[in-house]
């Protein structure tokens, strides 16, 4: 791993259950992936069929998350983590922006386990030091496809320059693109440790699968 993470004293004490995975691999992107698209329908399928908008909120992950925006002073019901946007945006009909294969890949690794993941390009970061602290008043942070976002309260995730990630939304800057060759996954688990090496390994799986994925690297902090 070629990234030093570090979880800050504030966010620690404000979530203290927080645990982290990372996953880092060498990758070729694509603008498309039918057989990525046929298990993202088929999970459409499933939640459609046995959730509802008030089922998502008790997924562990998700209540973790939400409790987690809240100990940091932010509302969840007005910043949705990413997660809980995707599965409402699903249960409402509508289907799942198609970006690319890396963005698409990440959109469904968080709908099956309910964790917020920041997809980054990793060559984007600025340093090799990224830590996790909470967004202050003020902090400039242009979310992708949102424009200026306000981080206030927000867990956010910082290399040499400023932010690069939250629950709810990425940063422009360090965003994933067709051109991108190596992707850093950060996997945020609110709710501890159980099930983030799982999703670690699910995330490495699907990246060798769909975007020849090598020199797939997996660390919990």
């Amino acid at each position: 791993m070629k990234f030093n993470l570090e979880v800050s004293n504030e966010l620690r004490q404000a979530c203290p259950n927080y645990r982290g995975a990372a996953v880092y691999a060498t990758v070729r992107n694509t603008l498309h992936s039918e057989g990525l698209w046929q298990e993202i329908d088929a999970f459409t399928h499933e939640l459609q069929a046995t959730e509802t908008v008030d089922s998502i909120k008790q997924q562990t992950a998700i209540v973790a998350t939400r409790d987690a925006y809240r100990a940091c002073g932010k509302d969840p019901s007005r910043y949705r983590p990413s997660a809980e946007a995707l599965r409402r945006r699903l249960l409402r009909g509508l289907n799942l922006y198609q970006i690319d294969t890396l963005v698409d890949l990440i959109n469904l690794v968080s709908l099956r386990t309910g964790y917020s993941i920041g997809g980054f390009d990793a060559d984007k970061i600025q340093g090799s030091d990224l830590c996790l602290g909470i967004g202050k008043a003020d902090e400039e942070f242009e979310g992708i496809g949102r424009g200026p976002l306000n981080i206030e309260g927000l867990p956010v995730y910082r290399d040499a320059i400023g932010g690069i990630g939250t629950p709810t939304s990425d940063h422009e800057r360090t965003k994933m693109g067709i051109e991108t060759t190596h992707i850093l996954a950060l996997i945020n688990g609110y709710s501890g440790e159980k099930g983030l090496q799982e999703a670690a390994e699910m995330t490495l799986d699907l990246l060798k699968k769909y975007a020849d994925a090598t020199e797939g690297e997996i660390v919990l902090y």
